[in-house]
């Protein structure tokens, strides 16, 4: 007879299961090999793409690919995509006491994507509550740094941490600390919302090398533009919470003052 423990599932390794979210618009032509890469990374039970308005076939391709899909009728911006995921996979883990870890991927990876799975143990074993991607770099890429050096110095003047690549969207976290960091900065101004939120309360932020391969901005007209766009939501997203800094303080302050 089979002993009662061995016909029942280990309470470890339900803990260790991690959900993929993968915000996406028009990927049509990549999305369906991310999906099946991402399906590959260790732990993970739950591939889930939200579909942020796409235009093309997106939505199709990615439940034809193994992925559970979501979709908004009209394009919400990456921020609200992430938030529409998180939740979905919340109301998936409401009868389970143990949340699944959220692996936030972009949808044009492809094959890459499985490189993601070295986010998953720093997480997992406790050592940080996100975990960043350090990609290598890009083919293509034109970038100035601009951006990246307004992130990077804004999020180190806000928590004392200073990471390589303050951009980079390829995360994984708890859904406490995810939780923790909502509602998101807008746009592209996400990535820097959600680090200076995390470790300013706290949180452990630690980056991982992933050798992770997508799309990147060239030197064209159209991504100078996504240039200009990442910059005003990155400056959006930290004055919003010097703004909210400097209100916490004033309290802090008026409250010392009544109790004198």
């Amino acid at each position: 007879m089979v002993p009662v423990a061995a016909s029942r599932p280990d309470p470890a390794a339900r803990r260790q299961r991690v959900a993929v979210v993968i915000p996406a618009k028009d990927e049509a032509a990549r999305i369906a090999t991310t999906v099946r890469a991402a399906k590959a990374i260790p732990n993970v039970d739950l591939v889930l793409v939200v579909d942020d308005g796409s235009t093309d076939a997106t939505q199709h391709v990615a439940r034809d690919a193994g992925a559970v899909v979501v979709r908004h009728s009209v394009n919400r911006g990456k921020a609200s995509a992430m938030e529409t995921g998180a939740a979905v996979v919340a109301m998936r883990d409401a009868e389970d006491a143990a949340p699944r870890l959220l692996l936030f991927l972009d949808g044009d990876l492809g094959e890459s994507a499985v490189n993601a799975a070295p986010l998953i143990p720093p997480v997992l074993d406790g050592a940080a509550d996100m975990s960043i991607a350090l990609l290598p770099r890009q083919a293509g890429a034109g970038g100035h740094g601009i951006v990246v050096g307004l992130a990077r110095r804004s999020i180190a003047s806000m928590t004392g941490w200073s990471p390589t690549q303050p951009l980079s969207g390829i995360r994984c976290l708890t859904r406490e600390a995810f939780d923790a960091a909502t509602p998101l900065a807008h746009g592209w101004g996400v990535e820097t919302g959600l680090s200076i939120d995390l470790v300013a309360q706290g949180y452990v932020a630690v980056e991982v090398p992933c050798d992770l391969r997508h799309r990147a901005s060239g030197t064209d007209l159209a991504s100078q533009m996504h240039r200009a766009g990442q910059y005003r939501d990155v400056l959006l997203a930290v004055n919003a919470r010097k703004v909210r800094s400097l209100a916490r303080g004033v309290r802090r302050r008026l409250r010392g003052s009544a109790d004198t």
